[in-house]
């Protein structure tokens, strides 16, 4: 159970990185609430996964998910260019945080 309430924190980490930058410095209301929510939420998440999980490998694969993420979405969305070597070195990241999963 801990490992799926770690990936659902960590696409909620995506969620409230994303909300940050659209809320313009936290001057538009609802990227404003949205990047609260999301942010207590995957906060909460993530310490509960830590009781179950160890620490450096839970807080890797949170950071690992939401940035993975929050780079696929920006460039997705036309916000951040896209390249052959982004992809690659986000391959990388999806591979450490799927290789910590499998020696955890």
């Amino acid at each position: 159970m801990a490992w799926v309430v770690l990936v659902l924190c960590g696409v909620l980490e995506a969620v409230w990185a994303t909300a940050m930058g659209r809320s313009e410095g936290f001057t538009r209301l609802w990227p404003t609430v949205v990047f609260g929510v999301a942010l207590v939420v995957s906060m909460a998440g993530l310490a509960y996964a830590m009781r179950e999980l160890p620490v450096g490998t839970a807080y890797a694969v949170w950071v690992g998910i939401g940035a993975s993420l929050t780079v696929v979405y920006a460039m997705a969305t036309g916000a951040e260019p896209a390249s052959a070597a982004k992809v690659l070195f986000l391959a990388m990241i999806i591979g450490g945080v799927v290789g910590l999963k499998a020696v955890s």
